[in-house]
């Protein structure tokens, strides 16, 4: 006799479901069970994983994605527990969800359905895992917002129970579909799913039935279970948005039409699709906050120009024909380099924008007189909006790289290092820290370890502190400004990751597991590999003729700059204080050695003691931004890849005693990702950071 058949529809998310599966074994390892995976056409090697590393799991292999409702019917058919669980494949169960579950429906025989407490990856409580029917009233309070203003209200907040305690047990109208856990006579007597839902909507309705045929559904916050909510509908090629409103749609038309009659019917269709509407108006009003900045900075850029050129604004009027056709022409060539798609926080694109609408308007002139003003106010606006257009997008990148927020850009994590705890230990955790030291381009800031316990402290970790125990967690993670937490599902059960995520729950803190495999880190809506890297055969950006130019070329006129602004400072020092310069010998890219010249007397906070050095990087000895600068050694068998920098990505974690692997691993990566902007990140970063 099975116990249990849990279901999962996977579509896509090969990482998480294989996550999934690894906390299903866990808590089903005492309990008589069945796994079925129904993969609706995914093309990321599911089916294959699964073969190779479930091979106990009953796997349906759909052709076409049939839907979550028509997939799950799939499974449904063929379940032969005396209970089902729907789950979803982007979840994490603890140890004794599935236990205690079935206890608590063995002594309540008029409970048909469960859902337990959801956490997001953050911590904090997933609404949907409670939920009321969208009934006028309630949907109404949804769509115009009142729900969210007062949340306590029993009044206003029936839509996702928020005004009841979540620590506490209570019957509901609904659950979230990414766990629902019934009995099999329950479903046997209601069907299965409507498979006129295809993605959203269907659990709604088989809470719906099943409370018609007068069955409990019950939420047990006792266990709990993390959702990274929406992995799945994110690989999805379908129009979610319309698909999650088109669902409300059914939903009232099918249980609603005959028990509110017309009106309210059509009332809450109405207020389902104005809610749509408003949902595609803010995404259509994100699309063009950049091209309205924009167009305001333009005409800024004009203003300055006019106030420089004639010191007054008199001849405003006569250049709005011109504000008009050039700022046309300026906004084509921005969107054109991608600034107003994917790219829209790209300074450097939108400086070539601006150069490619400068020389466009300029070479106008000579062809349309009636348009020929000034050129020098032309050419002043054009500066203006280099610096003003730049420079805005530039602002909203560097703000996270401050340590301010945590930035999802690739470069900027490599660059700032997201301040990261790993909690485990043993073998397990020394192999998590290797690897990510060794993965540049996650841009994890190892700050230090957390173990489970006091003795654990059991031999070192490659230099990361060891700063206390999981008791000491949230107190570490507030007073070191924590931006993520590790935790190491080998060395700590699900049970301990959930209660502690609860527990220390912060916002700003994102929490993340590596499973046994060792291969990924999953964390909220992402996958971050961390399996073997290849490092051949790699197009390196720096490699190419027009970005060496633009490297040397920057080197040159940022060190000359700095020696100019320097120089009274340099001249005191060597002159009047009669500092003494000492020459050392540095390994060197492409010759044995160089000399470096550097003052002898150690400068406060030695922010200038390799002031000299500018004079290296203007020959060209040396860059501003490259490897970080060895003292040769005779004994050394140092192999440089990238010539030595003042600044670099590996000097930016001097903390972390990195050792030659992982400096190279560094240059690397800065020699395939370079590019001007980032030098000029690592310059700022670095000085910030003296």
């Amino acid at each position: 006799m099975i116990t249990l058949s849990i279901i999962i529809v996977n579509y896509n998310v090969k990482e998480f479901l294989e996550q999934t599966l690894l906390s299903v074994q866990k808590a089903a390892t005492a309990i008589s069970h069945e796994i079925f995976v129904v993969d609706n056409a995914s093309s990321d090697g599911s089916v294959e994983m699964l073969h190779q590393k479930f091979p106990h799991v009953r796997v349906i292999a759909n052709k076409v994605n049939h839907g979550f409702a028509a997939a799950n019917n799939q499974a449904l058919k063929l379940a032969q527990g005396e209970f089902i669980l729907v789950l979803n494949p982007d979840t994490v169960v603890q140890e004794d969800t599935f236990q205690l579950i079935i206890n608590y429906m063995k002594s309540s025989p008029e409970c048909g359905m469960v859902g337990c407490k959801i956490l997001n990856p953050d911590g904090s409580l997933q609404l949907a895992c409670r939920r009321s029917f969208p009934t006028p009233w309630v949907g109404f309070t949804r769509i115009i917002g009142l729900s969210r203003l007062f949340p306590k209200s029993k009044f206003f907040g029936r839509y996702n129970l928020t005004y009841l305690n979540p620590d506490e047990t209570c019957e509901v109208e609904a659950i979230s579909g990414s766990f629902m856990f019934l009995r099999k006579q329950v479903m046997d007597e209601i069907g299965y799913f409507d498979e006129s839902f295809f993605m959203y909507g269907e659990d709604l309705d088989w809470c719906y039935r099943i409370h018609q045929a007068g069955w409990k559904i019950v939420y047990l916050p006792e266990t709990k279970i993390i959702h990274f909510k929406g992995e799945s509908s994110k690989k999805a090629r379908i129009d979610l948005t319309m698909q999650f409103y088109r669902a409300m749609q059914l939903f009232v038309e099918k249980h609603y039409q005959s028990r509110y009659f017309h009106l309210p019917q059509w009332f809450l269709v109405s207020g389902i699709f104005l809610r749509a509407g408003l949902t595609y108006l803010g995404q259509f009003f994100i699309y063009i906050i950049p091209i309205i900045i924009d167009t305001i900075l333009l005409n800024v850029s004009l203003i300055l120009a006019l106030l420089i050129r004639f010191g007054n604004l008199i001849h405003l009027h006569s250049y709005l024909i011109v504000t008009l056709i050039y700022s046309t022409v300026w906004l084509i060539c921005l969107g054109s380099t991608g600034v107003y798609t994917r790219k829209r926080m790209y300074s450097l694109r939108a400086a070539v924008g601006v150069l490619a609408g400068f020389f466009i308007n300029t070479s106008m002139t000579f062809f349309f007189n009636q348009y020929a003003f000034s050129r020098a106010v032309v050419i002043i606006a054009a500066l203006f909006n280099v610096f003003f257009l730049s420079g805005w997008r530039f602002f909203i990148k560097l703000i996270p790289r401050l340590d301010q927020i945590i930035s999802q850009d690739t470069a900027g994590n490599a660059l700032m290092g997201r301040r990261t705890l790993i909690v485990g230990t043993g073998n397990k955790t020394r192999d998590i820290i290797n690897r990510l030291r060794h993965h540049v381009e996650g841009g994890y800031h190892i700050y230090g370890l957390i173990t489970p316990e006091e003795t654990s402290n059991d031999g070192d970790y490659s230099n990361i502190p060891v700063l206390g125990t999981i008791h000491d967690l949230d107190r570490i993670i507030q007073t070191e400004r924590i931006q993520e937490v590790i935790f190491s599902s080998e060395s700590i059960s699900y049970d301990h990751i959930l209660e502690l995520m609860t527990r220390t729950r912060r916002k700003g803190v994102t929490f993340k597991l590596v499973p046994s495999t060792m291969e990924v880190i999953i964390g909220k809506a992402s996958i971050d590999r961390i399996d073997a890297l290849p490092l051949v055969d790699i197009d390196y950006a720096l490699d190419r003729p027009m970005s060496k130019f633009v490297k040397r070329s920057i080197d040159i006129l940022l060190a000359g700059l700095i020696l100019i602004c320097t120089s009274p400072f340099y001249m005191w020092k060597r002159f009047i204080k009669r500092n003494m310069l000492v020459v050392n010998s540095y390994h060197a890219y492409q010759k044995p050695v160089i000399q470096l010249a550097s003052f002898a007397e150690t400068i406060k906070r030695n922010r200038w003691r390799r002031l000299p050095h500018l004079w290296s990087v203007i020959k060209g000895d040396i860059s501003l931004v490259g490897s970080s600068l060895e003292k040769f050694s005779s004994d050394s068998s140092a192999d440089i890849i990238l010539k030595p920098g003042l600044f670099g990505l590996s000097q930016l974690q001097k903390s972390s005693n990195l050792t030659d692997k992982e400096k190279e691993q560094y240059d690397l990566y800065y020699l395939k990702n370079y590019t001007p902007l980032l030098d000029v990140e690592i310059i700022l970063k670095s000085l910030i950071n003296k």
